[in-house]
């Protein structure tokens, strides 16, 4: 059958079409949004504090929803590289930063947020630590949004460094520093809890060193092609070499896992341990301590890594992890805005005081009430520069050659122009 319509009925059937048409255009401009948020949070209260940030997102933002996706840590390692070729990519990830955010730099898979960051006169950028902007960054290019970050330096039990009269405010430079080592020993206390077993908490020792000779510039040098051969690098082997001489650890240190370690420290067996920032150190000690209890607060006290005296670096120059968020390339263009409201002061003083983190948002320290990790948040807020751990900067496989060299060159074992070997050459495969 065939319809026929009059002139006016034709017309009002057109308009309605129109109507229908620019109804579906406007529904279609006002669709949900929907980010994608991969996180690693397997703790339901820090989880929860992550999900009222979105919450209150979305209720200012109704057009956006964020959905919440978890991986176990090692499970989001192994599956990661797999979901960024799919399209179950999620439109935010989390990232320790270093040499595998290089290497998903130059996948394609993800954002350079640079352009977000630097917009409306750096509004974004001038919020947060020039030092983390700059440690997750590529070539000039940021590639993840900073949300907290951490500082390795040394705790001291007071009451040792009492007994052995030795005052850590004294403890300057590295000269310092040894000599405290033996005033400390002379005292027939062990003066540090080491832990060789699992390797990577000597390589603190190394990293340091090597920042303090080499500094920022001589470090970027290394790691852009000059390797790690060069004079500062030798004299940074050395100084652990010399601590080495001295043998600070307690008996059996070769074997001690960071359990182990932290619990030297924790039952006052030693007087100090270069260790982690916040409440890592403080409350682990007293998890594993022989007596459950470990070392008060009021008896622990904390100083910055020591200068060397000659050396490039400053004493601002911190060492410790960093982690950010990931955006990808097909992420709603809403993630960078939301990314922006997650990592502002008043988000991230949040973060700080709910979920115990070191925030990278400048002012954000406010958030943070613990004594200790306030001590920690207030020289992070100074930092000149934050090196990445060098198992995430340089990648895994230069990483525990480092590892290995560390302990290699504090027992003694290996020499320090061999070691500086071992670690170019791991080196030299990566390039």
């Amino acid at each position: 059958m065939k319809l026929h319509f009059g002139r006016a009925t034709r017309r009002s059937f057109m308009l309605a079409l129109s109507a229908i048409a620019l109804t579906a255009g406007v529904s279609a401009s006002y669709a949900e949004s929907t980010i994608k948020w991969m996180h690693l949070e397997a703790n339901p209260d820090r989880l929860k504090t992550m999900q009222d940030l979105a919450a209150a997102y979305e209720a200012d933002h109704p057009d956006v929803k964020i959905e919440f996706q978890f991986l176990e840590n090692e499970a989001f390692k192994a599956k990661l590289p797999t979901l960024l070729q799919s399209n179950d990519a999620p439109s935010m990830f989390y990232t320790w930063g270093g040499g595998v955010l290089k290497a998903q730099s130059e996948t394609g898979k993800i954002r350079d947020i640079t352009a977000a960051m630097d917009a409306d006169g750096g509004a974004w950028r001038n919020t947060i630590s020039p030092a983390a902007v700059d440690g997750l960054s590529v070539d000039g290019k940021v590639w993840a949004a900073p949300t907290q970050s951490g500082v390795v330096s040394f705790f001291y039990n007071k009451a040792l460094f009492e007994k052995a009269g030795v005052d850590a405010t004294t403890i300057k430079t590295w000269a310092d520093f040894l000599g405290a080592v033996t005033k400390i020993k002379a005292a027939g206390i062990t003066p540090i809890a080491g832990g060789g077993g699992d390797k990577w908490p000597l390589h603190f020792y190394w990293s340091y060193l090597a920042m303090r000779e080499a500094g920022q510039a001589g470090f970027a040098a290394a790691k852009g092609g000059e390797g790690f051969q060069g004079e500062a690098f030798v004299k940074a082997s050395q100084d652990l070499a010399d601590l080495g001489k001295l043998e600070p650890f307690q008996d059996g240190y070769l074997g001690a896992n960071w359990n182990d370690t932290q619990a030297v420290f924790g039952d006052g067996r030693a007087a100090m341990l270069l260790g982690f920032e916040n409440t890592a150190t403080p409350q682990n000690q007293a998890n594993v301590a022989t007596d459950g209890k470990g070392q008060p607060p009021e008896n622990l006290g904390r100083f910055a890594f020591p200068l060397v005296e000659g050396g490039a670096g400053l004493v601002t120059d911190d060492f410790g992890g960093l982690n950010g968020w990931v955006v990808t390339t097909n992420a709603p263009p809403e993630t960078e805005d939301f990314l922006k409201f997650l990592t502002n002061e008043a988000s991230e003083a949040t973060m700080a005081e709910k979920n115990n983190i070191l925030p990278t948002t400048l002012g954000a320290e406010s958030g943070v009430k613990d004594p200790s990790m306030a001590d920690s948040a207030a020289q992070m807020a100074k930092a000149t520069w934050h090196q990445n751990y060098l198992d995430q900067d340089l990648g895994p496989n230069v990483g525990r050659v480092v590892n290995d060299m560390s302990v290699g060159i504090v027992s003694g074992e290996v020499t320090p122009e061999d070691a500086l070997q071992q670690i170019q050459d791991a080196f030299s495969m990566e390039m």
